[in-house]
């Protein structure tokens, strides 16, 4: 069978658990494998890069962003900024108190990126981070996960059904099977990013 669409996923995992009478709760299997992959998973396709301008305290996130990766100031003189805490930023506030400034350190507070100093004018910010994984449905049928690594969504989806089924037997061996797949898609993902950088040839001066 093939394994390509969100239909074809639901009806791979209902032969491989042999059941006919788990349609309405197999999606939910493939939910919780997509959480999982979202926490788990660091793949150059999960990188996006995004701008947004700086000019009060607190500045919302994109839609999808799940992890910072970068974040740099590109206007005027380019420098990244640093991810800090929000007890640190409120100790730089307090220190310096609460002046404007050029943005140096910032912290995810609820959703938005939360700088310190409060920008005295507006920056742009370039920012790179990981997106989540953009959920399977009726009407998303395939995203590049299911498109180029359909086994960590099949082991993933069996991995938890097992405990919805008290299959402990089975649960060991899709666990098993899922963190393969989530490793090699990793491993995947440093090779065609840093593959390139292997050995260099040294060039002898005479």
């Amino acid at each position: 069978m093939a394994l390509t669409t969100f239909a074809e996923l639901k009806s791979s995992i209902a032969d491989f658990l042999n059941r006919d009478d788990l349609t309405s709760v197999i999606p939910d299997f493939i939910t919780l494998a997509e959480a999982d992959m979202s926490r788990n998973l660091r793949h150059w396709r999960m990188e996006r890069r995004s701008t947004a301008i700086l000019d009060t305290q607190y500045t919302q996130l994109p839609s999808d962003f799940y992890e910072p990766i970068r974040m740099a100031i590109t206007s005027g003189d380019t420098y990244t900024l640093e991810l800090s805490n929000l007890q640190n930023l409120a100790d730089q506030r307090q220190r310096t108190a609460n002046t404007s400034g050029r943005p140096q350190l910032y912290a995810i507070t609820d959703g938005s990126i939360n700088v310190w100093p409060v920008p005295d004018g507006e920056y742009t910010v370039e920012m790179i981070y990981y997106s989540k994984i953009i959920p399977l449905s009726d009407a998303n049928t395939s995203n590049w996960v299911l498109q180029y690594y359909p086994d960590a969504y099949l082991y993933g989806a069996l991995m938890h059904s097992a405990p919805y089924l008290s299959e402990d037997a089975r649960a060991t061996v899709w666990a098993s099977l899922y963190q393969n797949a989530i490793n090699g898609i990793n491993v995947d993902s440093d090779k065609s990013k840093y593959g390139g950088s292997g050995r260099r040839m040294r060039i002898r001066s005479f």
